[in-house]
């Protein structure tokens, strides 16, 4: 009985089943953790959402951005972007039922001493607090109002998350910090234009995960690509698990228990 935690899918479908074989994984006995992003840019996407989907109580997945913007093009009047690769999806004949599958799904999974999220988790935040952060948003995606919500989800503002924010600044807050955070000043500031490796820090910014937390969780995350899996200098026990499948790096699953990683390469075109 073995726990695989895998990074970013981004429609790599034919990756992912070759990992899955790599690893013998069976959905019997072991489980997989899913850091999100299951979806996007690469050219399996409906294929990797009806596999994960299909694996049933053997996942636990998080949202990404992603995953995010599908919901929004779908449930929320939002528009294709130009290297979407979303359209077997929207017009798939079961593409309700996927769709109510992936809004279900949480910003954040706990278990033991270890917490899962897409993009990290704010430096001040214990565990508890995110798991509750992202129940908050799990209820409007499930609430009657969740079209509306999606529909006014995506902004940068407001860009720091603090306990006295409401409505829908709270809520779009919260899925920035969990679906979006790469570097973060002092005040637990959010910066959205650097994308890329750790030389990319605005001034007075640094990534998340090097600063310091009061516990001793351990944190997975995916999302940052840049980072090939590293996250040096790190202040706490944190697992970068996307590898840039999609651009031509690899697709990467950690045994839970014992640290160990298996990647296979990308079939895609390298960026």
């Amino acid at each position: 009985m073995s726990t695989y935690v895998i990074g970013d899918l981004h429609g790599c479908h034919a990756e992912f089943v070759s990992l899955l074989e790599q690893l013998s994984f069976n959905p019997v006995s072991d489980t997989l953790w899913l850091v999100g992003d299951l979806i996007n840019r690469g050219p399996g996407s409906l294929a990797c959402l009806q596999e994960v989907q299909a694996l049933g109580s053997a996942v636990r997945c998080v949202l990404g951005n992603h995953d995010f913007h599908l919901l929004v093009v779908a449930r929320g009047g939002g528009k294709l972007k130009r290297h979407d690769t979303l359209d077997d999806i929207l017009s798939a004949p079961r593409r309700e039922e996927l769709l109510d599958w992936l809004q279900s799904q949480p910003l954040a999974v706990k278990q033991g001493n270890t917490l899962m999220t897409h993009a990290g988790v704010l430096p001040s935040w214990s565990a508890d607090q995110a798991v509750s952060f992202s129940q908050e948003v799990q209820a409007a995606l499930l609430s009657e109002r969740a079209g509306d919500f999606l529909t006014h989800l995506f902004g940068n503002q407001p860009d720091c998350f603090h306990d006295s924010l409401e409505g829908m600044d709270r809520l779009r807050c919260l899925v920035n910090v969990f679906t979006r955070m790469r570097f973060i000043d002092a005040d637990s500031r959010l910066d959205f234009a650097a994308k890329e490796g750790l030389e990319s820090a605005p001034e007075g910014f640094y990534p998340w995960f090097q600063y310091p937390r009061k516990d001793a969780l351990q944190l997975l995350f995916g999302h940052w690509a840049a980072l090939g899996g590293h996250t040096p200098e790190a202040q706490v026990n944190v697992e970068a698990l996307d590898t840039g499948c999609v651009w031509g790096g690899s697709l990467t699953a950690m045994n839970l228990a014992t640290g160990k990683r298996t990647s296979v390469p990308s079939r895609q075109p390298r960026h």
